[in-house]
């Protein structure tokens, strides 16, 4: 099977990495984690610019891409250039239930830049469950609490989900609301995140929301939406483990001991031939949880579970392995390395993580 990339996904990934390379480094991160929101403005508009966010959507939606393909490209070079942004949280996962509920006019503010969202939908005692909400709507009035939610403090409004029909943990009866920023009776408690970026805890006290879609119906929106989205952390992990991977190999030989490269140690190159195995095995994952995003739901969710397990186990042994073979520069500010160690390390908590997938996988493929 050609694995190789098709002529439009080569100029897109060339163009991309270049763009990262230049315009993205240890500054440009630490003024967005410095910043107010955690999210620098003018790499939203920049990306904008190239089109990046519209290979999120299809044509029907007013994009260029919208394929497992062309998303698990764009975040592994987004991961490996370390980026702190919201492209993942406002751009792919909100954006991508905007344009199944068919709010095409918000999706093209967000294709262009000047839109950002937050989808506050996991609550405090939901864990990884989509199904779960507690959060009430009647009438359009919403009372609830939301749980990290990315992104809330710097996006122009939230898409919020309330149930208004059903039990709590019902599929059923799951609506969802655009609530703008200033509406009276929400409160947003921001904080910064350990991988990067800010989320909130919001509150909802008499809220009014309008109504998104079909009332009752925003589960199926959701779990599309929760399903490419892990797609693209596995992506964006991949991206990041490479980075940890290419940097070990650079300080293994640059680095001399007694006379000699450390890479010339046995113990050592064992390890990382251990890693650059375990590189290929997670690489093999997400082209597959990405190539079989567009089969039927069952299918997809298979290798979509088996790629983020694997992402979860594979990730913790590169940042690990990583660390350990740096020593202590390893774990300084100025250091690449420690960024993307507690980036990889917190990527397994998004999405769910690897016993939660562990168990989707083995509940789908019992006989």
């Amino acid at each position: 099977m050609n694995f190789d990339l098709t002529d439009e996904h080569q100029m897109l990934q060339d163009s991309l990495r270049r763009f990262l390379k230049y315009s993205c480094n240890s500054k440009t991160r630490n003024e967005a984690l410095s910043s107010e929101t955690g999210v620098t403005s003018d790499l939203w508009h920049a990306m904008a610019e190239m089109g990046v966010i519209g290979a999120f959507f299809t044509e029907e939606q007013g994009g260029f891409g919208g394929t497992g393909a062309d998303i698990a490209l764009i975040f592994e070079e987004l991961g490996r250039a370390n980026i702190v942004s919201p492209f993942l949280d406002s751009a792919l996962l909100s954006g991508r239930v905007l344009a199944a509920a068919c709010e095409l006019d918000r999706v093209a503010d967000l294709i262009g830049g000047d839109l950002q969202l937050a989808l506050a939908h996991g609550e405090p005692t939901s864990r990884y469950d989509l199904n779960y909400v507690r959060t009430t709507s009647v009438n359009g009035i919403l009372n609830g609490r939301k749980a990290v939610v990315v992104n809330a403090l710097a996006s122009d409004v939230l898409i919020v989900s309330a149930r208004t029909s059903g039990e709590i943990s019902d599929e059923d009866g799951i609506s969802l609301y655009f609530v703008e920023k200033d509406a009276a009776g929400l409160t947003i408690q921001d904080y910064a995140l350990i991988a990067g970026g800010h989320a909130a805890e919001v509150t909802l006290d008499g809220v009014e929301g309008s109504l998104i879609g079909e009332e009752g119906k925003g589960f199926a929106l959701l779990k599309d939406a929760y399903a490419i989205a892990t797609v693209a952390q596995c992506a964006e992990t991949l991206g990041a483990m490479t980075t940890a991977t290419e940097l070990t190999q650079e300080y293994l030989v640059t680095r001399q001991q007694f006379g000699r490269p450390i890479a010339t140690f046995q113990a050592l190159a064992h390890r990382m031939s251990d890693m650059l195995i375990e590189m290929e095995q997670a690489r093999s994952a997400v082209i597959r949880a990405a190539g079989y995003f567009e089969s039927d739901e069952r299918t997809r969710d298979i290798n979509i579970h088996a790629a983020k397990n694997l992402m979860g186990r594979a990730g913790r042994l590169i940042a690990e392995e990583s660390i350990q073979m740096h020593g202590g520069i390893a774990m300084t500010q100025e250091y690449e390395l420690a960024h993307i160690a507690k980036r990889i390390t917190m990527a397994d908590h998004r999405f769910g993580d690897t016993d939660y997938h562990l168990e989707k996988f083995m509940a789908l493929t019992q006989p």
